[in-house]
């Protein structure tokens, strides 16, 4: 089973946003990524590195995959257990519902912020970030 991580922030929100992916296979990594991703809010950035994700995982062939975040929100909306109210994120969470569906086997995850791999996708984040600080 593929198991990722991902994380997506914002410095302010919105504002600049990017989002870092960690992809785990049988134990170790095999994949480290990660984006800049323009002005946007928080919460679309989280969305941006689980699409991320869900598209590496389907370069990967993979036939079962844990999509592993610390974002509730996404996790819960991606479950069904949260209705999609915002404007902002309506077409992006029907981009992840469907690109997901691709997969036979999916699973979301939600995880606090400091637990497993999501200190390292938060890390790759924040680098992202501040590379493309002025």
């Amino acid at each position: 089973m593929l198991r990722i991580y991902t994380d997506g922030g914002s410095r302010g929100n919105p504002g600049p946003s990017a989002y870092g992916l960690v992809a785990v296979k049988d134990g170790k990594i095999i994949c480290e990524e990660s984006r800049f991703l323009g002005v946007m809010t928080n919460n679309q950035a989280e969305y941006r590195g689980l699409i991320a994700g869900i598209n590496k995982a389907l370069e990967l062939k993979a036939e079962e995959v844990e999509f592993v975040m610390d974002s509730q929100l996404v996790i819960r909306q991606m479950k069904g257990e949260y209705r999609v109210k915002s404007p902002g994120l309506i077409e992006i969470h029907r981009d992840a519902k469907a690109l997901s569906s691709m997969i036979p086997k999916v699973h979301f995850i939600h995880v606090k912020r400091d637990e497993l791999l999501i200190p390292r996708a938060d890390e790759l984040v924040n680098e992202e970030l501040d590379r493309h600080q002025n």
